[in-house]
């Protein structure tokens, strides 16, 4: 069956979603990525075919023959890397033809966080008994308290928790394999969510996926996106909740706390030390003794 693009409705929803970006940022891709499927439409060409090469050829025209400045190319060269990052999630493409992109420098910006009280707010929402409200605090947990990409958090299995020593395997970007550390109090959530996932599925009928909806199917990002922004809306957090931001204040809250941002790369499995050095300068230190002694986990 010949594999088409997901509407731009979908793309958007990802954007405001998962990335969190704003309504302004959202539109502004969705025209950029508009004006690409134009250009694809004219030279009939599929955008789903698209390679490296092809792509480099279109921000070149902007460059070249709309004399764009280098701030319009940067937007417009990350629309495109999240519109193929989404085909990606979607499963519409094998191979990001964006991967290697390199935008145009720009001033880097410190990524938003959440502030200590309004995890506190997070983090002391009752879940009582209910399975769909404890799978949406344990997700919380699991994302605070490991600084887990959406992606890393649903493609947790059962046997990548050890909850005895504390440790979770994580399977990153390009597959990349990494131990996680996880605090005492996130463990007795994820515990306490697995009992509740062992009555209602322990027949074997859920998949393998620790995170599951009511059928024991594999929950979807859209699903555990609004759980998490009710929750938020419900714990009375102002800041409007994403997956991301939760990353963000992982990596942040170490940082502050003290953390070297060495033990927070391999925390975060950053290929790079420059991404991580958006939250601080660089210090020695083991990552095990590092996540312990200023993960606030004791809040």
């Amino acid at each position: 069956m010949k594999k088409s693009a997901p509407p731009a409705a979908e793309f958007y929803r990802y954007l405001a979603l998962e990335r969190g970006l704003s309504g302004n940022t959202c539109r502004a891709y969705a025209g950029d990525l508009g004006a690409f499927l134009r250009y694809c439409e004219v030279l009939k060409s599929d955008p789903l075919k698209a390679d490296a090469r092809f792509v480099e050829e279109y921000l070149w025209t902007l460059k070249a023959d709309k004399k764009l400045k280098s701030s319009s190319i940067f937007r417009k060269t990350e629309a495109l890397r999240s519109f193929y990052r989404f085909l990606m999630l979607e499963g519409k493409l094998s191979e990001d033809p964006t991967r290697n992109f390199r935008a145009p420098r720009m001033p880097q910006r410190v990524p938003k966080f959440l502030s200590g009280r309004d995890m506190e707010k997070l983090l002391t929402c009752p879940a009582g008994d209910n399975f769909s409200r404890m799978r949406t605090v344990a997700a919380i947990e699991l994302l605070y308290a490991a600084g887990l990409r959406i992606s890393e958090l649903l493609g947790l299995r059962l046997e990548a928790v050890d909850l005895r020593q504390g440790w979770l395997r994580v399977f990153g970007k390009g597959a990349k394999e990494r131990i996680v550390p996880v605090h005492r109090a996130a463990l007795e959530t994820l515990k306490r969510y697995l009992e509740l996932r062992q009555a209602r599925f322990g027949g074997g009928s859920a998949a393998a996926e620790i995170f599951v909806n009511r059928s024991g199917k594999k929950i979807s990002r859209v699903q555990l996106w609004k759980d998490i922004i009710k929750l938020g809306k419900e714990a009375g957090v102002a800041i409007p909740l994403h997956p991301h931001l939760l990353r963000h204040t992982f990596a942040s809250h170490l940082v502050q706390g003290g953390a070297d941002l060495r033990s927070v790369q391999e925390m975060l499995g950053h290929a790079s030390l420059n991404t991580t050095q958006l939250y601080a300068h660089v210090e020695k230190s083991g990552v095990k003794a590092a996540h312990e002694k200023f993960h606030p986990d004791k809040l």
